[in-house]
């Protein structure tokens, strides 16, 4: 048995607003959008450099509020590039903990993306 990776899901409210957050200031790009129908809620696959997160509007999906923990080379760089943006809700800075260097930033629905360069 091998697990292949993990995919968080989590959840959002407003597609816009999404798109804003992940696409416009993360940078990452949709993989694929899914409705059962045109008015009902979105699900939405979005990566950026092998990481993959899944976005979605329906109630029983995740709950907001959740952290995702993602290990990662170049946290720095990732930071420069984000603080470029002048993004108007946040402007994430990194911490020097002893596992590592750390950049948490908040989505508009209350999730927490925690991107940590370890320590060698």
């Amino acid at each position: 048995m091998r697990f292949l990776e993990a995919i968080p899901i989590l959840r959002i409210f407003d597609e816009a607003k999404a798109r804003e957050f992940y696409c416009g200031f993360l940078g990452f790009e949709v993989t694929f959008e899914h409705r059962f129908e045109p008015a009902l809620p979105l699900y939405m696959g979005v990566k950026r450099a092998g990481l993959q997160l899944h976005l979605s509007e329906h109630h029983g999906d995740a709950c907001p509020g959740s952290t995702v923990y993602v290990p990662m080379q170049g946290v720095h760089a990732f930071n420069r590039e984000l603080l470029d943006k002048q993004y108007n809700y946040g402007r994430p800075g990194v911490e020097p903990e002893p596992w590592g260097d750390v950049m948490e930033v908040h989505d508009p629905f209350g999730n927490r993306i925690r991107f940590c360069e370890p320590k060698a």
